[in-house]
């Protein structure tokens, strides 16, 4: 996608600060606390495919194994030493049993030699010891809440997910798409990673309460990311 040949589109900046935490959006939606040595992923929803088969709902079951292979990209590029899921990272209770061995055993090697911290989250506010890692339902760092959802009523600094942001602008006489950051000078709504995971439009009602209007879209692109600018957002 030729982002950068609008002028309504510019790329990010390298990094932002929340409160006195410096971040850096990946391009595969995972976030870079350098000064914490951490990488932040939200909803991974793995194993989707498989509950909707069970539903009858046939997907291709390769969406565990493709969140991994993003996921496991950006650790490659930033070699954290630890990595926090901010909830959703199972599509349901029932994921941990599906979930197929060679998917299990990927999930393990990005596990070895760094801390793993899974935050709780509405689709899996449960976690079994049998995945590795940690649980918690909230995380802070640096003075900056992590957690699942966003919480309107945080007067501090807070980075969630759950809302899947997504923007939608205009470009050469067509719409385009995409996951996105949602970054306010307080907060940070983070894309979903999960390979089938649906993105939510930025001009929905959701995001009024949480982000105000000065917010800024950071829109993944298919090698970078882009700044844009809210007032350019169009709704589904």
């Amino acid at each position: 996608m030729n982002v950068a040949a609008t002028v309504a589109v510019s790329r990010i900046a390298p990094a932002f600060m929340l409160g006195r935490l410096a971040a850096l959006p990946d391009i595969s939606g995972a976030l870079w606390l350098p000064d914490e040595r951490t990488l932040v992923v939200a909803d991974l929803h793995l194993e989707k495919g498989s509950a909707y088969a069970a539903r009858g709902v046939f997907l291709p079951p390769y969406d565990s194994a493709a969140t991994l292979a993003t996921l496991a990209a950006a650790i490659a590029r930033h070699a954290p030493a630890r990595i926090i899921a901010l909830g959703d990272s199972f599509h349901d209770g029932g994921a941990e049993t599906r979930i197929n061995a060679a998917d299990l055993a990927a999930l393990r090697r990005l596990q070895a030699g760094r801390d793993w911290l899974w935050v709780t989250g509405n689709h899996d506010p449960q976690i079994s010891g049998t995945m590795g890692g940690d649980t918690a339902a909230t995380i802070m760092l640096s003075g900056v809440t992590l957690r699942h959802e966003p919480d309107a009523a945080e007067k501090g600094f807070e980075i969630a997910g759950h809302l899947h942001p997504a923007a939608k602008v205009r470009m050469r006489g067509r719409a385009l798409r995409r996951r996105s950051f949602a970054i306010s000078g307080r907060r940070c709504v983070m894309p979903a990673m999960g390979a089938y995971a649906g993105g939510l439009n930025l001009r929905d009602a959701a995001f009024r309460p949480l982000l105000g209007v000065g917010f800024s879209a950071h829109m993944l692109g298919d090698a970078r990311l882009f700044r844009i600018d809210p007032r350019l957002l169009l709704p589904d």
